[in-house]
């Protein structure tokens, strides 16, 4: 390899060369593969990729478990995987469904244990309800959640800083249902069918309404050329940004 050696008189070429070693540093930084991914564990995210023509239906589940089982039918019936973010409460008081909501492959994340408003509480105290939770999924179905959907969607420095302790990913919404409302299963597909995009996140409840409207919801959604993932499958699409 050549060196270049520059003369110690002529400082203005030294300063042109440094300039020129500082601008190829910044050059490298920004393509490299190692700057800092899309998405860090602390930042909330709400969609996917608008790469992909993917969609993840999301369930946050602390109540309506006579709704349950209609859901999973439904999913099943229709060959789509959904996500469940399930409070630790709900775990305990219904194992059995909690465990069939896995054992049918569905995602499980992490919904808070008793439903508090995270924006009013600690942080630790935000770091006992996701780790509490932790521990009665695993104990219902044998799955260590890793994505949290907190209660309410409140995104507080105390609830992002405690799941960014506990190791999880915080997931909120790009298309919100409302149809704890209960509000016409017609009005809740066309809130989705007329806001769905590349990457949307989906965000519904087992409510009555909900298993009307679910099984349009995905026939629609197919017809638009969706494919229905999981969240996780949508955090692998951001990697690649």
């Amino acid at each position: 390899m050549r060196l270049l050696i520059l003369s110690s008189g002529s400082k203005k070429t030294r300063s042109s060369f440094f300039a020129l070693l500082v601008l190829i540093g910044m050059a490298g930084y920004l393509i490299s593969p190692w700057k800092q991914p899309a998405t860090t564990t602390g930042a909330p995210v709400y969609q996917g990729s608008g790469k992909e023509k993917n969609v993840a239906l999301t369930f946050n589940v602390v109540w309506g478990e006579e709704y349950v089982p209609q859901i999973l039918e439904a999913l099943k019936k229709n060959d789509v995987p959904a996500t469940f973010f399930i409070g630790g409460q709900w775990a305990e008081d219904f194992p059995a469904l909690t465990r069939q909501i896995a054992q049918d492959g569905h995602e499980v994340g992490n919904h808070g244990y008793s439903h508090p408003h995270p924006d009013g509480i600690s942080r630790s105290a935000n770091l006992d309800e996701i780790k509490k939770t932790e521990t009665a999924i695993d104990n219902s179905c044998g799955i260590k959640t890793k994505l949290f959907a907190p209660p309410y969607g409140e995104r507080g420095d105390a609830v992002l800083k405690a799941a960014e302790d506990a190791g999880y990913q915080t997931i909120l919404w790009s298309v919100d249902t409302i149809d704890w409302q209960r509000p016409e299963p017609s009005v809740i597909v066309k809130r989705v069918v007329e806001k769905a995009h590349n990457g949307a996140i989906v965000l519904m409840h087992p409510t009555a309404p909900t298993v009307h409207a679910l099984p349009e919801i995905i026939g629609e959604l197919k017809k638009e050329g969706y494919e229905m993932v999981k969240v996780s499958i949508l955090l692998e699409g951001l990697k690649t940004e």
